[in-house]
């Protein structure tokens, strides 16, 4: 485990450091895998030098790397999202890695080299300021997490909207941002209670790490992205996540409707991403550049 942080055995959110301006970077020591389910974004990430990845039913060019062939949980793709991709590398790509570094993106979710933020206006603009190279200085980290979001910081009409009956029963929710956290934010988003399920089905070690940082963070890292140099880090990392999520199956299953219930696998793996990453690796946050490629001229 790494460094000796707040929750037992969890290192300090607050060790992550976050990246600098204007730093030496070694040539083509990324390999940045970008998906989309738009079969006409494949030139736009081809020019980003970046690997398309293609998700679910409309992608048509065999030019994409696909989720399908192989051990693979494809038809899952409308409830689990990226990581029916990441379940495809785990089982059909990931030995033949080295420990280089490799990351993921999304069409309109992108990796900023810049700390400060930046208009971006054209696809120029994008391609020029997005991370393609890992900076030297980066060496002595294992992962790379975006910059987390907080999620206490929502407008009030929005926490009442979702949750009211939790707001009334729990005045202090009004008045205190710490009790607005993790869990709260879940419960109301994504059904009340579901996550303390899909908890009761870790193993014991990350069952009880993983509750005490959903009831005590108000921020995580988001949207499922992460870039990382260790294939030994990915292989743990996806022999917890994949059984786990399995293991949810059984309890929510597929007939699931709106959004928010629709992807639960997704969600909780994103929340399970920024809990674990943050545990078992020495980590550096980076912004992300949220510019959907679609209309980029």
């Amino acid at each position: 485990m790494k460094g000796g942080g707040r929750w037992p055995g969890l290192i300090s959110l607050g060790s992550a450091v976050r990246i600098r301006p204007s730093l030496p970077f070694f040539m083509n020591n990324l390999k940045m895998y970008c998906l989309t389910l738009n079969d006409s974004h494949l030139n736009k990430i081809k020019q980003l030098n970046y690997i398309p990845v293609g998700l679910g039913k409309d992608i048509l060019s065999n030019e994409f790397l696909r989720d399908n062939s192989g051990d693979n949980i494809s038809e899952k793709n409308p409830f689990y999202g990226e990581y029916t991709f990441h379940y495809w590398i785990w089982k059909n790509q990931l030995i033949n890695f080295d420990n280089s570094w490799i990351g993921f993106c999304q069409y309109r979710k992108h990796w900023s080299k810049n700390k400060t933020e930046v208009k971006i206006e054209n696809f120029s603009d994008l391609n020029n300021n997005i991370l393609k190279n890992i900076p030297e200085d980066f060496k002595i980290y294992e992962c790379i997490l975006g910059e987390p979001i907080f999620i206490n910081q929502f407008r009030f009409s929005k926490f009442i909207k979702k949750n009211l009956k939790t707001m009334v029963l729990n005045p202090k929710l009004f008045l205190s941002k710490k009790k607005r956290n993790i869990k709260f934010h879940f419960d109301m988003m994504h059904g009340r209670g579901n996550l303390d399920k899909a908890i009761g089905l870790l193993d014991h070690n990350d069952r009880e790490d993983f509750n005490y940082f959903v009831n005590t963070e108000v921020s995580f890292n988001p949207h499922n992205m992460f870039i990382c140099n260790s294939k030994k880090i990915l292989f743990q990392y996806y022999e917890v996540i994949f059984p786990w999520l399995e293991k949810c199956e059984k309890v929510f299953g597929f007939d699931l409707s709106g959004y928010d219930m629709q992807r639960i696998y997704g969600f909780l793996a994103e929340r399970f991403m920024s809990y674990w990453f943050k545990k078992n690796t020495n980590f550096k946050t980076v912004p992300i550049i949220f510019k959907d490629i679609t209309n980029l001229n």
